[in-house]
């Protein structure tokens, strides 16, 4: 028969086994992927990705206990190829990209949601004229250059297509040139050059979007050399809402390791504010969690996407 004694020294022996075993299951997965990587596309130029990345790069490396390296790809398609070749451990996508990442075939998964300044998980695509232009509405600039981001953006090409799309505008024949510029800023900076008359982009608030983001840092400037203001950009239609952008890691990874990366994420906010601030200017809340299910909506509109380009070829 058992003793009290005995009991107790018989579940504190299963506690010490179950605390072995989940601290051997971490150092497990650490010895299996001592460095992991994570993959952003840039809204802004290549150094100044890194310098608003590089605390919080440092932050993950100390929750995870595990060096994480942060790599800057060239385009969104970057990102989808090297999460599907398994060299991208961690990714930040565009909610288009991610839901072309998913029809392609990637095994991949949204764990943390971008959240406004307002609570809100949602922004807008938006088309951008300059003040002094007399383009009041879209219909106003037929034959004229219109900038788009990239074929995987989604505030960038892919709703400004839907948009256009349901005001019965077909890109190719309406305006007299559709340029890829590449990124969000090349796209603002192409109009404020006079490259383009109108360009397609990312909106979430008066206060918070492409354009006021970049006059914060000093980027656009007049033929004169002084600074623009927010004023010399009008909105002449905005979307309908779109999901916020996820971050999504490898249904590869170990279990405890996708937890452990998971919680980094979660608890950054408050584990490392000053870091995670940086990110985002402090506009943006700590992640939320999300899932897979969330981006049905895109998945539809990348969808329609493709079935425009169908049509066209």
């Amino acid at each position: 028969m058992l003793t009290r004694r005995n009991m107790m020294t018989a579940t504190a022996a299963l506690g010490l086994t179950a605390s072995t075993s989940f601290a051997r299951a971490a150092t497990d997965w650490k010895a299996q992927y001592p460095e992991i990587t994570f993959a952003i596309i840039p809204a802004e130029n290549a150094s100044g990705v890194t310098e608003r990345w590089g605390p919080f790069m440092n932050y993950l490396s100390r929750e995870l206990g595990v060096k994480a390296t942060l790599r800057i790809a060239n385009d969104y398609a970057a990102v989808i190829e090297g999460q599907r070749a398994g060299n991208v451990h961690i990714a930040s996508y565009g909610p288009a990209s991610f839901a072309r990442a998913l029809l392609t075939g990637v095994k991949t998964t949204a764990f943390a949601i971008d959240v406004n300044s307002d609570g809100t998980k949602g922004y807008y695509s938006v088309f951008y004229v300059a003040d002094k232009s007399p383009y009041k509405t879209i219909q106003d600039l037929k034959g004229k250059n219109i900038g788009f981001v990239d074929p995987n953006s989604t505030s960038g090409y892919n709703m400004p297509l839907f948009t256009l799309d349901k005001m019965g505008i077909d890109p190719d024949t309406f305006f007299g040139k559709s340029i890829l510029t590449g990124s969000h800023e090349n796209a603002v900076l192409a109009l404020s050059q006079g490259t383009v008359d109108v360009c397609a982009n990312l909106w979430n608030n008066e206060n918070d979007n492409q354009v006021i983001r970049m006059i914060a840092k000093g980027m656009l400037k007049n033929a004169d050399g002084t600074a623009m203001k927010k004023e010399d950009f009008r909105v002449i239609l905005k979307s309908d809402l779109i999901i916020n952008s996820p971050l999504a890691y490898l249904d590869t990874l170990p279990d405890d390791m996708k937890s452990a990366i998971r919680q980094a994420f979660l608890d950054a906010g408050t584990k490392d504010r000053a870091a995670f601030e940086r990110l985002s200017d402090g506009k943006n809340k700590p992640w939320q969690t999300v899932a897979n299910a969330d981006y049905d909506d895109t998945i539809k509109l990348i969808k329609f996407v493709d079935a425009l380009r169908k049509k066209k070829a």
